[in-house]
């Protein structure tokens, strides 16, 4: 990832309705949502919520595939994960004490009863 791709990505998330998007696509992971779901879902016009769609395919936050009449537009998790690495390691230059509390707050929550869970035994 390049600060050129990051920037994209954030520029298309700093929108509320693009945001809303990409999170209501997150909860639909893998089965995705039709464009005309998405825009029921938001209460967004079709031809606007069109072109929040292509604003966040453009960034590599969204792809699309067509079902018979539909395009299903899923989240691109690896490209948010790409996005948020690249902050990390950027920002914090490789140096533990800033990226370890970070990187922490980062762990599912799942995780981290796991994690003590273990640390108990």
């Amino acid at each position: 990832m390049d600060s050129e791709n990051a920037i994209l990505a954030l520029a298309a998330l700093a929108q509320t309705t693009r945001l809303d998007v990409f999170r209501l696509l997150v909860q639909h992971e893998p089965e995705g949502l039709a464009a005309g779901d998405i825009a029921k879902a938001l209460v967004v016009p079709q031809n606007t919520m069109s072109s929040h769609l292509s604003i966040l395919s453009r960034a590599g936050l969204v792809s699309a595939r067509r079902f018979s009449r539909s395009i299903v537009y899923r989240a691109d998790l690896s490209r948010l994960q790409a996005v948020v690495l690249f902050m990390l390691k950027d920002c914090c230059d490789g140096r533990p004490e800033i990226c370890a509390p970070l990187v922490e707050s980062l762990t599912p929550c799942c995780l981290r009863k796991k994690k003590r869970a273990h640390a108990k035994l």
